[in-house]
């Protein structure tokens, strides 16, 4: 035993030394692997350390990303490539992506936004906006941006993204902005993007803003803004087809999610809509806004949402449907089912007198067309009012179904608890009782009512490939 044990001694020696000489022979090799799912996985990795960078939160790594991406993008027509951020807080300024492309952030990566305002670019409006939102001008670029892509994944261990916005709500506030706020994400122009498992906090303003693209996955992704921020909204789809959100969290200053599709003659002009979106397991906190808003940014047309499993705690409204005169374009067929609200002020909200104009340009003959509008299997609690619903004179809103809605009150709830003007529809087994304009209707057990459409979407059939990436470090 004593001689098996000397051996087995040996043995390890010899082993530990030889591991010793590899690693002094390789100055301390450094091995970071993962598999993460994708759309796409890539032939070609890189870390942003390769490109320069540091991240000790102070030194500036817009180079660094600038040049990461640039050098990665000669992969394009070769399988594909994906940029690395380690563990560190990456302080840039803002840093354009690329086709057949992944950024992927380890769980302890923060990448900072620059808070030096003078030095971020000022690109044109969106054509169908005609001037940013915050100013007549142009707008400042976003942290993260890509345009006329296609194949592109933004994705992590639930690394953070931190727009560090206290800067940028101080100087709107004080109305000392020139140019409107950036956003932390946009992607324009593009098809087949994915965002998933990641964190974003403290957006100067929206968070991501995926607009005339198509085939939009968006997962697992956690928004962080102050309640009482200006204009963080979470996930705005903005004249986008195919796009698929779910299992996010969201606490905001404004809306958790808003679709939109061009403001006022802009979007009518420019025509393009947002159809065809999925939203699923949500969870919002927004105690001044909706958990979803349609519009009020829908002049280029909005049909065939469908929100499913939504919970909403201290929300102002659930679902709510903005827009007015000059806005012109139409939201319809739009189906809301299983909604569990906590705490709101309205649960239904549709607003035909909403203001906010691009310009004194827009047309007042240009009515929007709201039709085909289905609520079922909801239940809320503390809720002060049920319902406000208010159309356009002369251009009701119709086909308003809502069924299967139970809403318990506050202690102290509005006297009336609906309030209707210039719309029409149906409700079967709702309470409290719904206004006159709403009358409750025989369900029919054949055809069911205010039913989820059956069919499946195209994002839907989207499945993700299990992706692998290591990277050495010498």
């Amino acid at each position: 035993m004593k001689k098996q044990m000397e051996l087995f001694a040996v043995v390890v020696v010899m082993v530990v030394g030889v591991i010793m000489e590899g690693g002094e022979g390789r100055k301390g090799k450094i091995a970071d692997s993962f598999e993460y799912s994708a759309i796409s996985c890539r032939a070609h990795s890189a870390s942003i350390l390769d490109f320069g960078g540091v991240g000790d939160g102070v030194t500036l790594n817009t180079q660094a990303f600038r040049s990461a991406v640039d050098h990665l993008s000669q992969f394009q027509s070769d399988g594909g490539a994906q940029l690395f951020v380690p563990a560190g807080k990456w302080l840039t300024g803002s840093f354009n992506l690329t086709s057949h492309f992944t950024l992927y952030l380890h769980q302890d990566a923060v990448i900072l936004a620059s808070q030096e305002i003078n030095t971020w670019a000022v690109i044109d409006p969106l054509p169908s906006y005609g001037h940013g939102r915050d100013a007549a001008g142009g707008r400042y670029i976003s942290l993260i941006f890509g345009t006329n892509l296609t194949d592109v994944v933004i994705t992590g261990e639930n690394g953070t993204v931190d727009g560090q916005g206290l800067v940028w709500w101080q100087q709107f506030k004080k109305k000392k902005l020139k140019y409107t706020r950036p956003y932390l994400l946009e992607i324009m122009h593009s098809d087949n993007i994915q965002i998933s498992n990641l964190t974003f906090l403290n957006s100067p303003s929206w968070n991501l803003h995926p607009v005339y693209s198509s085939n939009i996955i968006i997962q697992g992704i956690t928004i962080l803004a102050p309640i009482t921020s200006p204009n963080t909204d979470g996930i705005n789809p903005d004249s986008c087809t195919n796009t698929r959100i779910e299992d996010t969290y969201i606490v905001s200053g404004d809306d958790c999610i808003a679709v939109k599709s061009g403001w006022d003659e802009y979007g009518i002009n420019y025509g393009m809509p947002t159809k065809h979106l999925i939203i699923r397991r949500l969870t919002c906190i927004s105690p001044y806004s909706a958990a979803i808003a349609l519009g009020s940014e829908m002049s280029g047309g909005i049909q065939d949402v469908r929100a499913d499993d939504i919970t909403a705690i201290q929300t102002e409204s659930a679902v709510r449907i903005k827009t007015g005169v000059g806005r012109g374009g139409y939201v319809k067929d739009i189906f809301v089912k299983n909604m569990k609200l906590h705490t709101m002020k309205w649960v239904f909200w549709i607003t035909g007198n909403y203001g906010s104009h691009a310009d004194t340009h827009y047309d007042p003959n240009a009515l929007p067309e709201i039709k085909g509008i289905n609520y079922r299997d909801i239940v809320a609690e503390n809720v002060t009012m049920a319902a406000r619903l208010e159309g356009i004179s002369g251009d009701p809103f119709t086909g308003i179904c809502i069924y299967n809605a139970t809403i318990g009150l506050s202690k102290k709830p509005k006297k009336y608890q609906w309030t209707c003007s210039d719309v029409e529809g149906v409700t079967g087994a709702v309470v409290p009782p719904p206004c006159e304009l709403l009358p409750p209707t025989r369900v029919d057990e054949k055809f069911g009512m205010c039913d989820f459409p059956s069919d499946s979407l195209a994002i839907d059939s989207v499945e993700l490939q299990k992706c692998s990436f290591e990277m050495n470090y010498f």
